[in-house]
């Protein structure tokens, strides 16, 4: 039940027979009229717009407007104790004990609370890590990864169809180094030579010793004596190797992918030269030059025909190449054509989740979705900024190529698989995030994961005191509970859920998660702390018994608290 929605039908159903008995002219558009959560420093449930969205049609003040709006609410609703009108316009209601009762009846074993049921769910692809298969992956890829996934749970929870890809790089001159790293491993385990560590194009990572030593003892019939012999298969064994680890990483995390795609695939079966010909049949390529990037000495740029893409058709600052001066496709070329693969599969809308340095990418890629699909919007990306990793008050820095990078799994031994992934969302993906090893490991209101979770295990302690368990059930037909404005207090921030998972799923933004669970389980704190002095506050009485009305506000809390974690993915312990 989401109220806010409710309510929203219900003000623009009373207004539309306001229109009709005269006392109303409606705009065309009702669509800027909203329903939402009220400032803190208003003692109401609830706000709405409406009056100012009404006052030009009507050529009246928005206080007016809202005296006429708040005496129709009044005489069609049981359920206000309370409306009040505040400045420019807005009208704040505030709700009588019945509707908080029949609020909870609605809600108190809905095991999906907050999921918003949709009559034609959407077929998703969400696209996210594809990190090169050239190692284990880094801090860098965790954030992005976490994002991905959560994305997909919240799209998963709302009764849409997910498919969660990676997209394998395994094409081009990085897996050619990779793959002679690998090879002059292979020569110093088994012939002792010394690794050329001063070429800067090599991967000199530790790792590539065990994948060295993988493909030795599972391939005995293969001569590592000839690179340009074996480099074709020696690749797709280094791969096999790299993407074992980079799963295994992934499975740590919480994370599996419906699907690897492989670029090799995607160049081998032409699927670039058909996706330049559909481009060139609906005239969105063509020869051209590029002029030299603004900044650059002209003198220096060589300005030369190329085959380009259209992309300034659709809002980009230039076009783009396709093809290189050897007339090999470019990056971009393949990354084309990988993306007309998903448009084949039929997915109503493709999401990417793309790192910071690839954020001057989104535009030629969603301008190539666009054409190829004929619909905007059809592609839309996230991307995910850096993570600043600090320990004992410094900076970690990070290097793939050096080796010396901080690993998935050197922050998941460290703090855990759920820290990693709570913190990590714990702020929105657009801006930088600091990851404080010490502050994670804190037991305190100051970690915001300990803190929802030891909300649960409060909630927990009191249902196993009581011999029940907390994912019971609650068998209470009827009720009719005088709560006071403390419980209120909680009851309004779990009507608040369905919209937070609402707005989160439609924004693409899971950080408004893990928030809400903190805002939550600091309600519920603040409350459990009250019984210290007030006993009506208690939970458990005396007689070791809880009164059916605290039995309510401990089930609504865990069912939210625990829907949420699974969305975040992380644990609900019951004990701590």
């Amino acid at each position: 039940m989401n109220i806010f929605k409710t309510y929203l039908d219900k003000i623009i159903k009373l207004i539309k027979s306001a229109n009709k008995d005269n006392l109303l002219v409606l705009p065309e558009n009702l669509s800027g009229i909203n329903v939402d959560i009220p400032p803190a420093k208003f003692n109401c449930d609830m706000s709405t717009n409406v009056a100012m969205i009404l006052s030009k049609p009507n050529n009246k003040s928005p206080l007016e407007i809202a005296e006429v709006i708040a005496d129709i609410i009044k005489k069609n609703d049981n359920y206000i104790e309370e409306i009040k009108i505040e400045k420019p316009g807005f009208i704040n209601l505030k709700f009588n004990k019945n509707f908080w009762n029949n609020f909870l009846k609605s809600i108190i074993n809905e095991k999906n609370y907050g999921s918003k049921k949709v009559n034609n769910p959407k077929k998703y692809l969400v696209e996210f890590v594809s990190a090169n298969p050239t190692g284990p992956l880094h801090v860098g890829h965790c954030r992005g990864a976490i994002l991905g996934d959560v994305i997909s749970n919240l799209l998963k929870f709302n009764n849409h169809k997910v498919s969660k890809e990676y997209y394998v790089n395994d094409f081009g001159n990085q897996i050619i180094y990779f793959t002679k790293s690998v090879y002059f491993r292979i020569r110093e385990i088994l012939f002792k030579e010394k690794f050329p560590i001063d070429d800067k194009d090599l991967y000199p990572g530790v790792y590539l010793i065990d994948i060295a030593k993988n493909i030795i003892d599972q391939n005995k019939d293969i001569k590592f004596d000839n690179f340009e012999i074996i480099s074709s298969e020696l690749t797709k064994l280094s791969v096999k190797e790299s993407l074992k680890l980079i799963k295994f990483n992934l499975n740590n995390l919480g994370i599996s992918h419906d699907n690897f795609t492989s670029e090799t695939d995607v160049v081998i079966n032409k699927e670039v030269d058909q996706v330049v010909d559909e481009l060139k049949k609906d005239q969105f390529v063509y020869l051209g030059k590029i002029k030299a990037p603004e900044g650059e000495d002209s003198k220096n740029w060589d300005e030369r025909e190329q085959l380009l893409f259209k992309s300034t058709e659709f809002g980009d600052d230039k076009d783009r190449a396709l093809q290189k001066s050897d007339q090999s496709w470019t990056y971009f070329a393949t990354d084309v054509a990988y993306h007309n693969t998903k448009l084949k599969r039929q997915f109503d809308i493709l999401i990417n989740i793309l790192g910071a340095d690839h954020a001057g990418y989104i535009k030629r890629i969603t301008s190539v979705v666009e054409a190829l699909s004929g619909e905007k919007n059809k592609l839309i990306c996230k991307v995910s900024q850096l993570v600043k990793l600090i320990k004992d008050g410094q900076p970690f820095k990070m290097s793939k190529r050096k080796g010396d990078y901080i690993t998935v799994e050197d922050l998941i031994s460290e703090v855990g698989k759920d820290a990693t992934r709570f913190i990590m969302l714990n702020r929105s993906n657009d801006v930088e995030l600091d990851f404080d090893f010490t502050k994670v490991k804190e037991k305190s209101k100051d970690n915001p994961l300990y803190y929802v979770q030891y909300c649960y295990a409060r909630i927990s302690s009191v249902f196993r005191n009581l011999n029940k368990k907390i994912d019971d059930e609650i068998n209470i037909s009827s009720f009719d509970f005088n709560y006071t404005d403390d419980e209120i207090k909680i009851f309004k921030k779990i009507s608040q859920w369905p919209k937070c998972v609402d707005v989160a799923t439609s924004k693409l933004e899971p950080h408004r998660i893990p928030v809400y669970l903190y805002e939550l389980s600091s309600e519920f704190h603040s409350y459990w702390n009250m019984g210290k002095e007030d006993v009506s506050k208690r939970f458990i009485e005396k007689d070791n018994t809880i009164k059916d009305e605290k039995v309510i506000i401990l089930k609504i809390v865990s069912n939210v608290i625990k829907s949420g974690m699974n969305i975040v993915g992380v644990e609900t312990p019951e004990k701590m």
